[in-house]
């Protein structure tokens, strides 16, 4: 479904999109346990949410930045977090348990406002939690260039290495195209994947 703001070769089905899709792969990512694990041991509060929000949720920096307080809820046993997604759509996502412990850290006593907050009580933006993504992984020992979508990137392709059907990724990750979620399967070209053995034992079963 496609969202305001996308431009049309991310909209398009012909062959300029297919090009202007394509020929944007994006690079291998590192596993999000370990991006996560790497953020939380700098036992950095504004790190520790940071890691686990874009990692084990899929958030996008202005996502993750842009949540309030007053946007946490409990929804039949799950803590939530409306956020304003690209092209102003408002959705209600589940946390995972360690970013929802984060976020409870980071928060403190606080009963509104941002949850990102710089150390002099302002909003983080993106600049700034770029730094700190920058910056936790030289600590870690992290030699690649990391940024907060590096760790968004290793959430798409460990939910398709893990099995999530694409079109449930596509929703977690907000995007428009489900093309641009295949360009994260690194297993894509798999021959073990094809739809042939699946379709072949369905049929076996259904004539039993």
């Amino acid at each position: 479904m496609p969202l305001p703001g996308d431009g049309p070769a991310r909209q398009s089905g012909g062959p300029a999109g297919r090009r202007a899709i394509s020929s944007r792969r994006p690079r291998p990512a590192p596993d999000p346990g370990g991006c996560a694990g790497a953020v939380r041991r700098t036992g950095s509060t504004q790190c520790g949410l940071l890691g686990p929000g874009t990692a084990l949720n899929g958030l996008r920096v202005s996502e993750a930045t842009g949540a309030d307080i007053e946007h946490l809820g409990l929804e039949r046993g799950h803590r939530t977090l409306t956020i304003t997604r690209k092209g102003g759509k408002v959705l209600t996502i589940p946390l995972a348990p360690r970013t929802a412990r984060a976020i409870d850290l980071a928060t403190g006593e606080r009963c509104d406002g941002p949850v990102f907050l710089t150390h002099d009580g302002r909003r983080l933006d993106r600049h700034g939690a770029g730094r700190i993504v920058r910056k936790v992984a030289r600590r870690a020992g992290i030699s690649k260039n990391v940024g907060p979508h590096t760790l968004r990137h290793a959430f798409i392709t460990a939910a398709l290495d893990a099995g999530v059907p694409l079109r449930d990724v596509q929703e977690a990750a907000s995007h428009a195209d489900p093309r641009t979620t295949m360009r994260y399967d690194r297993s894509r070209g798999s021959l073990d994947r094809h739809a042939t053995y699946i379709v072949a034992a369905y049929v076996a079963g259904a004539a039993r």
